[in-house]
């Protein structure tokens, strides 16, 4: 399966795993990367000595190209960049910031570069930019979320008309019939977080990753719109956000009831009534939890057989 992601990646199949906080660490990132897709380490929740030590295990256990995800808001981003720059990673991800601000610079070190965005705005913005790909991701997705609450069939087809450069579909995508629609629509390659969040080599706890097998559609919703959009599993503290978006708290009370480390005390460490539980709505169709290779392979069979019922010789 050769296409334009293909060949600017050097991956042997165009699925790329999610830079999910708390799930996409070097065993993740490996495992996709062995597979034949782009596995992809998640920074948004390590500092940068940490980040360092994901890379370089990473290293040693592929051979494989593999990215970092960078959301360029986080605090971190210099020094995580700098991390980046001194071990020599090849690829990137940039989310959360303008595509501007770290392009050409990872180019000028033979980095490639892809960006994170979830309206047709800002991916034209990306093309000025010079990234050599652009991932569209849809309201569908898990984490956070693009304020337009645009569905990943609109944003596609939208997106593909208005830019020339590679798109990757994200956002409501686990499987080959889904990787085969989003490419009818235009994308040449396909984001995943949930259905690898929902991995052996996960790094997300066993509690977190069992809760997600077991919900049902609509058992995730979004909230912390004044905040920073995110898709949310309906706990406890779901519904304590719930109540006070109903009432009208202001970004400042939402803040207060998020507090810190909600998001590593759900999803790392298990806590399913307090912490923050992000996941796609996707999870309602996943209820089981495999390797990665058997992800990947599954999908590229589920990919030639859907594509062999519509075209068929």
């Amino acid at each position: 399966m050769e296409n334009r992601i293909t060949s600017i990646f050097n991956i042997k199949y165009p699925i790329i795993s999610g830079g999910m906080v708390w799930c996409s660490g070097w065993r993740l990132a490996a495992a996709v990367s062995n597979a034949g897709g782009l596995g992809l380490i998640g920074s948004g929740s390590m500092t940068p000595d940490i980040l360092r030590e994901h890379i370089r295990k990473c290293k040693d256990a592929t051979d494989k190209p593999f990215g970092v995800n960078v959301p360029i808001f986080f605090r971190h981003t210099q020094e995580t960049m700098d991390v980046i720059l001194e071990e020599k990673v090849p690829i990137v991800f940039t989310s959360a910031g303008h595509p501007i601000l770290w392009t050409a610079k990872l180019h000028d070190a033979g980095i490639k570069v892809a960006h994170v965005i979830a309206n047709t705005k800002y991916a034209i913005k990306c093309e000025e930019a010079g990234v050599d790909a652009i991932v569209a991701e849809g309201f569908e997705a898990g984490g956070h979320n693009g304020k337009e609450e645009t569905g990943t069939m609109v944003l596609i087809p939208q997106i593909r008309k208005e830019i020339s450069i590679p798109l990757i579909a994200a956002g409501g995508i686990a499987t080959g019939a889904g990787m085969l629609a989003a490419f009818a629509l235009g994308a040449e390659g396909v984001q995943m977080g949930t259905r690898f969040a929902l991995s052996q080599e996960s790094s997300a706890s066993n509690e977190f990753k069992t809760l997600c097998t077991q919900l049902h559609e609509g058992d995730t919703m979004l909230a912390l719109k004044k905040i920073t959009p995110a898709r949310l599993v309906k706990n406890e503290l779901y519904k304590e956000i719930e109540k006070a978006e109903n009432r009208g708290a202001t970004a400042e009370e939402l803040q207060e009831i998020m507090g810190k480390g909600r998001a590593r005390k759900g999803m790392f460490e298990g806590d399913l009534s307090n912490g923050e539980l992000e996941i796609g709505q996707i999870t309602s169709l996943i209820n089981d939890i495999p390797t990665v290779e058997s992800i990947i392979k599954n999908m590229i069979t589920e990919y030639n057989a859907q594509l062999k019922k519509l075209y068929p010789m």
